[in-house]
């Protein structure tokens, strides 16, 4: 058990207008804090998940000596829609096509309002798709965040990276479960292997395997038994249809998808008013180095700090990787700390 104060619980939204108009009927999001509210409410660090995860998995780096401190922050983590324990398809019947980064960046504001008062961010921190939506946190409510980590993200999803996201929904769409818009008479078991194998190939650098890392790293005994124990089973042990779900979120990303804005980017970066620490992994295949750099210029106030490492895109999330670890508690925690000697 943990040293620190933990709370867990499910916010009910109601009936949810979306942002293509459509309801997500009952929608509900769920949630677990660590650390303690301070009396000014100006100690929240909003941590989402990213994909496929639920809170469990993203709590290795919550500690007094981990990236997060419960001891300084009041850390909350709000379930992305999709992810099996707030609304999704697979406790949901009628999911609507699409629902988005602005969709969850929304429901979270009310969450934070409507259960602790909480009007305004200390910083928003997140991994992969968790830092889609910091991106959009800081784009779209840009009065209530003072600094966000942007880790291994960006502000919109690349060609690139949607070339790999609708080969992953070409898999499960051709799988003979699939009835159509991403729902499954049963779980597409074969479809999920070759899903997980494919993710394998983009989620770890070229580098990575060239050292050898799943074997020597990770302990696998050859190329299959990582594949099957690291991705067939990691995705098996999640409903196709939200898996499904939350690519096509993930693909929709794009923090100018707002009236404000208009689809005009570069306006949307423009707005952001608070501090950024932009994270790419140096070897990351989805969201390259080269997406945060084109960022920048148009960012008031950010700072690039690429993660030195061969580990692909879980260089973000390195649970089981100690000095890709130490890298980002050190360069998060002093991130934190400058912020906070300067502007609330």
């Amino acid at each position: 058990m943990s040293g620190w104060a933990t709370a867990t619980g499910t916010f009910e939204l109601g009936d949810l207008t979306l942002q293509s108009g459509a309801v997500l009927p009952s929608a509900q999001l769920r949630w677990k804090t660590h650390g303690t509210l301070s009396p000014g409410r100006d100690n929240v660090v909003l941590y989402p998940t990213s994909y496929g995860a639920q809170h469990p998995d993203l709590e290795w780096l919550i500690g007094p000596d981990g990236v997060l401190d419960p001891n300084r922050w009041f850390i909350v983590i709000p379930d992305m829609f999709g992810n099996g324990l707030s609304s999704s398809p697979s406790n949901t019947p009628d999911w609507p096509a699409l629902v988005t980064a602005w969709d969850n960046v929304h429901a979270q504001r009310r969450l934070l309002a409507e259960m602790w008062g909480i009007e305004r961010l200390h910083a928003v921190y997140g991994w992969s798709m968790g830092a889609q939506q910091a991106y959009h946190w800081a784009a779209l409510l840009p009065d209530r965040v003072a600094r966000a980590v942007i880790n291994c993200g960006s502000a919109h999803t690349a060609t690139h990276n949607r070339v790999f996201l609708k080969g992953l929904m070409a898999v499960l769409e051709a799988a003979p479960e699939h009835g159509g818009g991403g729902r499954f008479s049963a779980e597409p078991a074969a479809a999920l292997r070759a899903f997980g194998r494919i993710y394998a190939g983009w989620a770890l650098s070229q580098d990575f395997y060239r050292a050898d890392l799943h074997c020597t790293a990770l302990g696998a005994p050859d190329l299959d038994s990582f594949l099957r124990t690291d991705w067939e089973e990691r995705f098996a042990r999640r409903p196709a249809a939200d898996l499904y779900a939350q690519l096509c979120t993930w693909e929709a990303g794009d923090i100018s998808r707002d009236p404000r804005y208009g689809g005009d980017l570069t306006r949307a970066l423009n707005a952001i008013t608070a501090r950024l620490l932009l994270m790419p992994g140096e070897t990351d295949l989805y969201f390259r180095v080269a997406d945060n750099a084109a960022e920048l210029p148009h960012l008031r106030d950010a700072v690039l700090q690429p993660i030195p490492s061969i580990w692909g895109h879980r260089a973000g999330n390195p649970s089981i990787n100690p000095a890709d670890a130490a890298f980002l508690r050190d360069t998060v925690r002093a991130f934190l700390a400058t912020a906070e000697a300067g502007a609330p």
